[in-house]
């Protein structure tokens, strides 16, 4: 798995390196120093994950968190954050981030993080998660079209997605096969116009689907 870490402190990038090479299957294949650069090295490297500070001078997380979105075929985005609760934090899930990681966070939750977000069948701490659009979120008046869209197996689909469960354990759930929810998961972010899990969850909470209370 390669990685790109960006951030504008360089300490931060050689103890995240560190710890990341050491990991078997992991491999961070570049660095950057800003959001531009950050868009610029993963448009050229193509990573799996980048690890993306929020703010950065010039170009700040959130920017380059769109801008890594919209190229073909993007890697996946974790927020690398001081605060939990911050309203950026928020603003980069928006923007297209698949998670968040606390700067303090240890090695092995690090290591762990990156593992699970390259999976993409789960969702990267779905209880800060919730937090988060309860602090922030502020839900639609009125629905959005596509809440009525959804079907009933996929609205269960979706509030097991929002709860952090992998496929395999809403299909447990559900008594179904792991195919058959991985169809209606595709259906969900098809529906909600988002193009994964977290993006699909944030959706939810915002169009008042989900009670982030």
């Amino acid at each position: 798995m390669r990685i790109v870490l960006a951030d504008d402190e360089r300490m931060v990038r050689t103890a995240l390196r560190a710890i990341l090479s050491a990991e078997p299957g992991l491999e961070v294949a570049g660095e950057a120093a800003t959001g531009a650069e950050a868009v610029s090295v993963v448009r050229e490297l193509r990573p799996d994950v980048v690890l993306m500070d929020v703010r950065m001078p010039g170009t700040d997380g959130i920017r380059a968190t769109e801008l890594i979105g919209a190229l073909e075929a993007p890697p996946r985005v974790v927020v690398v954050t001081t605060f939990e609760n911050d309203s950026y934090v928020y603003d980069a899930l928006r923007a297209g981030a698949a998670g968040f990681l606390l700067k303090r966070a240890d090695a092995d939750t690090l290591v762990q993080a990156v593992r699970l977000v390259a999976r993409s069948d789960t969702l990267l701490f779905p209880s800060a998660v919730r937090a988060l659009a309860a602090a922030h979120a502020r839900p639609a008046v009125a629905p959005p079209p596509w809440v009525g869209r959804l079907t009933g197996r996929e609205s269960d689909v979706l509030r097991h997605m929002a709860a952090g469960l992998t496929n395999a354990e809403i299909a447990g759930r559900l008594d179904v096969g792991p195919a058959t929810v991985k169809t209606h998961v595709a259906a969900v972010l098809a529906k909600t116009g988002t193009r994964d899990r977290t993006q699909a969850v944030i959706a939810a909470y915002r169009a008042g689907f989900l009670n982030a209370g």
